[in-house]
């Protein structure tokens, strides 16, 4: 056996994307899962800090200067997009202060940059949806924080629901939120928002959208799914509408 036999084809040449995160984010694995080979996920926390998933933690972990900072963290790797891979830290001051942590990270340097909220209001508008549903992991208040945001931007809100959870989001089984969402889905809505990119949902997103017979769309997904394509690449799910369209 040659050199030239043992030795394998190098690396799919890397596309990079900076990925800005609360401190209590524990779902790294599930954003990697609508990555193609071709991308590298580069993964940051924002500082600690012992507060329950509160509207005073949304608020903590929306301050510019914090996300700016997290941001500049993952310069040094040349990522093309940088996302903010948070619901409520992105909505809970409205689409103004959206905006302003899109700004803060490009303050930082990043060459573009999403928010995960920002990311669902593109969606949805790519998939040409206006009445929702929302299902989220949040207490009341929260969950009010995000009907808010998407009545400022244009989408109705026809049912919502949330878990009333305040810590360890990550570990809510599939089949506690699977059965939110068909107990919220109403006529009404053209489609099921799942909020929190702490909560998981990458498996379930399909076989819901088949039996509800219209889209989903959550938090990881929207984040991934937006920043991809700034990236110039496409997120993989299979069976996931709003990939597929």
């Amino acid at each position: 056996m040659t050199l030239e036999e043992v030795i394998p084809p190098p690396p799919l040449q890397q596309v990079g994307i900076g990925v800005v995160t609360p401190y209590d984010f524990a779902l790294d694995r599930e954003l990697w899962r609508w990555a193609p080979n071709d991308v590298s996920l580069y993964v940051t926390r924002l500082r600690y800090a012992p507060l329950p998933v509160t509207v005073d933690m949304a608020v903590h972990v929306s301050e510019p200067e914090q996300v700016e900072a997290g941001a500049a963290n993952v310069l040094s790797v040349s990522p093309l997009v940088t996302a903010y891979a948070c619901t409520a830290g992105s909505f809970v001051k409205g689409m103004a202060g959206e905006a302003a942590l899109v700004a803060a990270m490009r303050a930082a340097g990043a060459p573009a940059a999403v928010t995960t909220s920002g990311s669902m209001l593109a969606a949805l508008r790519h998939l040409g949806v206006k009445t929702v549903a929302t299902v989220t992991p949040y207490t009341a208040d929260l969950t009010s924080g995000l009907t808010s945001y998407l009545m400022e931007a244009g989408i109705e809100v026809a049912a919502t629901a949330g878990l009333g959870m305040t810590s360890q989001i990550w570990a809510v089984p599939y089949a506690t939120t699977a059965e939110l969402v068909c107990a919220t889905d109403c006529s009404d809505a053209e489609a099921i928002v799942i909020s929190c990119t702490n909560l998981p949902t990458y498996d379930l997103i399909a076989p819901l959208e088949r039996e509800l017979g219209k889209p989903v769309v959550t938090a990881n997904q929207v984040t991934m799914w937006a920043a991809l394509a700034v990236a110039g690449r496409k997120a993989v799910g299979a069976g996931q509408r709003l990939l597929d369209t």
